[in-house]
């Protein structure tokens, strides 16, 4: 008796497994459509003509879904006074991003990371004066800080582009929650930091989830059909050499 139960409490955990593996395995494929899709769709935002970037009255609806990556333009002067310098790693080495609030005509502010700088001597690097026009990509704040490192903005050491905190440290107010890459060449003075460096990269990895999922799903089925057919050839075996039956045989005989 205790043999049966084991064999269904066996049979329930392989059913249980199986059907784990297959819902998992199932997600990453919806996971993996909704990747390509999103990739799609933010391809399409960045190649797509510059628009107006969304003021005031749209900054409550921005979210990274619908807005990350979008090619925008915008005018207004800059605030020099108030840059601020980033840590970066881009593929022209280590050095910071140099990030300088854009004052907009209607008062409000959008922090523009104008490029890459190596050194932090370069903080001071010529500023365009009067009214600048920048063309860029919308980007998502960057909250928290960096791999490890927390931003530091009694120091002035950041590690990550967080609009609300920088502006809070320099006490600007009305700042948009984005920030904008300048594109290459916004630019042009020979000592300008190097803008046009960012990186769209996706991790997109649920295909080989899925096969994984799936594959230990069939490992699970193949063990089960293994080990069921093993007892049966067990079984098998057992009532061939049983002597109790040939005892019986021989007694009909």
């Amino acid at each position: 008796m205790a043999v049966h139960y084991s064999k269904i409490a066996l049979a329930l955990l392989a059913g249980i497994l199986f059907a784990g593996f297959c819902i998992l395995g199932t997600w990453q494929v919806k996971r993996l459509f909704w990747k390509l899709d999103l990739i799609e769709r933010v391809e399409q935002r960045v190649h797509a003509p510059a628009t107006d970037a969304p003021g005031p009255a749209a900054w409550a609806s921005i979210t990274p879904q619908t807005d990350e990556y979008r090619h925008v333009r915008l005018s207004g002067t800059y605030l020099p006074i108030f840059n601020t310098l980033v840590q970066a790693t881009t593929a022209l080495g280590s050095g910071y991003w140099l990030i300088t609030p854009l004052r907009l005509a209607d008062g409000s502010t959008v922090l523009v990371n104008r490029g890459f700088v190596a050194k932090r001597a370069s903080i001071g690097a010529g500023t365009p004066p009067g009214i600048v026009e920048v063309d860029g990509l919308l980007r998502i704040s960057e909250t928290g800080g960096g791999f490890l490192r927390e931003n530091s903005p009694a120091t002035q050491h950041w590690y990550s582009r967080d609009v609300a905190a920088i502006a809070a440290s320099h006490m600007l107010a009305n700042v948009a929650p984005y920030f904008v890459d300048a594109k290459e060449k916004s630019e042009t003075a020979s000592d300008s930091p190097v803008g046009g460096l960012t990186v769209i990269s996706f991790h997109n990895s649920h295909l080989v989830y899925a096969l994984t999922w799936f594959a230990l799903a069939l490992m699970v089925a193949g063990i089960t059909w293994w080990i069921v057919r093993e007892d049966k050839r067990r079984r098998a075996r057992g009532k061939k050499l049983d002597p109790s039956q040939e005892s019986d045989h021989a007694g009909q005989d």
